[in-house]
C-alpha cells in the first residue's frame, strides 16, 4: 500500500510539474528554476512534517513517562517546532529566489 501511494504521489507531482517544464523563457530554453523550486519546497515541507511528527511523538512519550515535567517539555516542544518551521520557511524563500520571484 505504501509503495502504491508513493508511486501515485510521484506521478501526480510529475503531471503537475510537466507544464512548468514545458514553458520557455525569453532565451528560448525551458524554465528549470520553477521546477527545481517546486521540488525543493516539496522536499523541505516533507522533511519538516516528518521532523514535527517525531518531535510531537517524543514529547507525548516524555509526558506519559513524567507528567510532572509538563511545563519544561511543552516549552522545549514549542521551541523545537518553531525552529523546524523556520527552516521550511527559509527553504520557501530560497526556492522563490531560485525561481525568480524575489
Amino acid at each position: 500500500m505504501k509503495k502504491t501511494m508513493f508511486i501515485l504521489m510521484v506521478l501526480v507531482a510529475l503531471f503537475v510539474a510537466a507544464p512548468v517544464a514545458a514553458q520557455e523563457d525569453a532565451s528560448g530554453g525551458a524554465d528549470w528554476g520553477m521546477l527545481a523550486a517546486g521540488f525543493a519546497i516539496a522536499i523541505a515541507a516533507a522533511g519538516g512534517a516528518a521532523g514535527q511528527g517525531k518531535a510531537a511523538a517524543a514529547a507525548i512519550s516524555a509526558l506519559a513517562r513524567n507528567p510532572g515535567a509538563a511545563g519544561d517539555i511543552r516549552l522545549a516542544l514549542i521551541l523545537g517546532l518553531a525552529f523546524i518551521e523556520s527552516l521550511v520557511i527559509y527553504a520557501l524563500i530560497i526556492a522563490m529566489r531560485g525561481a525568480g520571484f524575489i
